[in-house]
């Protein structure tokens, strides 16, 4: 068989621009076109999802295991019946294999702070008919108020470093958020760093001893909103389980 050098140095110039050109147009075209809905099955679930972004696209076009976070959690408090707070939920998705844990009887809390994003997520509730799944429009903070968001798919708190626009989001603490839906048996964070702030708002939630998963963005977040390792792990005293994804 000819390697590419060889054929590069046999095949005339314009005839390597023209087959060049119709790999370029046979890979676009195999690309379904973007928004459709498609079926994937999640950590063992069948889900229907809107896919209505190239991220999206890339995230959830092909089924899922089970994440190790959620087969760890169902070992404690995510069982049938139990109020979960899934803080920055993007479009819903892990938010659904939560609904599906917690059952017709538990309540899943999603929290998403890109406006868009709580859009997809309320769509794909509706597909998947998870009426106990609540889509919010909120940033998690250390303190209520407003909160300016860098713009974009996944959005990130603003460090004033950012050269994209920004956006206003209401935040609201996790103490707060339990007032209103009640106190939750598993916090489930993924906040682009600011996840630090998140637990200094959720003072007497924790006392209430939840089961937590943080995903924990050292060197891509958490530092310069003043967080640290740290800090984290003084919020749980000597109760951490770690569970590292691949």
């Amino acid at each position: 068989m000819l390697n590419k050098e060889v054929k590069r140095r046999l095949a005339p110039s314009r005839v390597c621009t023209s087959l060049m050109g119709w790999a370029r147009r046979r890979c676009l075209t195999s690309v379904p076109p973007l928004p459709r809905k498609v079926r994937h099955t999640f950590g063992g679930f069948p889900l229907e999802i809107l896919l209505n972004d190239e991220l999206g696209a890339r995230w959830y076009d092909h089924d899922w295991p089970e994440l190790p976070e959620i087969a760890l959690l169902k070992q404690h408090q995510l069982r049938p019946g139990a109020c979960v707070f899934n803080l920055g939920a993007h479009q819903g998705v892990v938010a659904l294999m939560l609904a599906n844990a917690v059952g017709p009887q538990g309540k899943v809390v999603a929290a998403e702070a890109i406006s868009y994003n709580v859009r997809i997520a309320e769509i794909n509730r509706a597909l998947n008919h998870a009426m106990r799944l609540n889509a919010i429009h909120v940033a998690v903070a250390d303190r209520c108020g407003v909160l300016a968001f860098d713009e974009g798919l996944v959005g990130q708190v603003d460090d004033g470093s950012a050269l994209r626009s920004k956006v206003e989001v209401p935040a609201r603490t996790i103490d707060d958020l339990a007032g209103e839906f009640g106190p939750p048996d598993v916090l489930f964070i993924d906040v682009e760093g600011y996840e630090c702030h998140a637990l200094r708002g959720a003072e007497q939630t924790l006392r209430s001893r939840p089961d937590c998963f943080v995903e924990v963005h050292v060197g891509t977040g958490l530092e310069k909103f003043g967080g640290s390792v740290g800090e984290i792990l003084s919020f749980f005293r000597g109760t951490v389980t770690t569970c590292a994804r691949p």
